[in-house]
């Protein structure tokens, strides 16, 4: 839709994306415009209107796609769904978008669906190829092992090392989940890192973040600063770190 002048456009469905992304559609935010870009599911198989589960486009650099059930976040996306869609970061625009082919008889999209699943699809010659399916598992909970731990392939949630179950959940004090807590006080002087492969990236909202420094580099600055107990490469192809 045109203003009066034909110059600039007043409305175009691609800013306002249902549960669908096509090709030549972006999610996320456009500062420009002041938009925010998101996929919302349907109510249910027949019903068309708005339903509970969303799936948005954090606004922070190194960004992820959260997805939320009725205003709850409940997952992060990981580093294979960074590896299927374009990223796009600048000061004006952070946004997911699908690749546009030239081939007729391939489309991509991916879809919110009513069920809660973020699914990319791929139609070639009319057959339906699913390319990623997310969630898969427990382990693709939002924080579901909480501080100190990971969840392993067993969908078990484990302490890393220097780290055991305790606190007051171990004393039977409250209900409150358990949790991990170090074995020995923490040395900013003899601090030494294990390396833990396979994981997502931490949320960068609250974290330090410099994306022109190596990882030798990056642990030298971290040794440095007491209150740094961790660090990771925003590459995360080959398992990173």
């Amino acid at each position: 839709r045109y203003s009066n002048n034909n110059s600039s456009f007043l409305w175009q469905s691609f800013d306002y994306p249902t549960d669908t992304l096509l090709p030549g559609m972006k999610l996320g935010w456009d500062r420009t415009k002041n938009l925010t870009k998101t996929l919302t599911s349907w109510a249910s198989l027949t019903d068309p209107s708005s339903g509970s589960r969303v799936f948005e486009i954090e606004n922070w650099t190194v960004s992820h796609g959260l997805l939320y059930d009725s205003g709850q976040l409940v997952y992060r996306t990981d580093p294979i769904y960074s590896n299927l869609v374009n990223i796009t970061e600048t000061e004006e625009d952070i946004s997911h978008s699908l690749n546009i082919t030239t081939n007729v008889s391939a489309i991509s999209l991916l879809r919110m669906t009513y069920t809660g699943s973020l699914r990319l699809m791929e139609y070639i010659g009319g057959e339906r190829h699913i390319l990623y399916d997310f969630p898969v598992d427990f382990c693709d909970y939002y924080n579901k092992c909480g501080d100190n731990s990971y969840c392993n392939t067993s969908n078990n949630c484990v302490c890393i090392a220097g780290f055991k179950w305790g606190g007051q959940y171990a004393m039977r004090l409250t209900k409150s989940k358990p949790r991990c807590v170090r074995k020995s006080q923490l040395s900013c002087q003899e601090k030494k890192f294990k390396k833990i492969s396979n994981m997502k990236l931490p949320d960068t909202q609250y974290k330090i973040l410099e994306t022109k420094v190596g990882l030798e580099e990056c642990e030298k600055k971290c040794i440095m600063n007491c209150n740094c107990t961790a660090f990771a490469n925003t590459v995360m192809r080959s398992g990173g770190w």
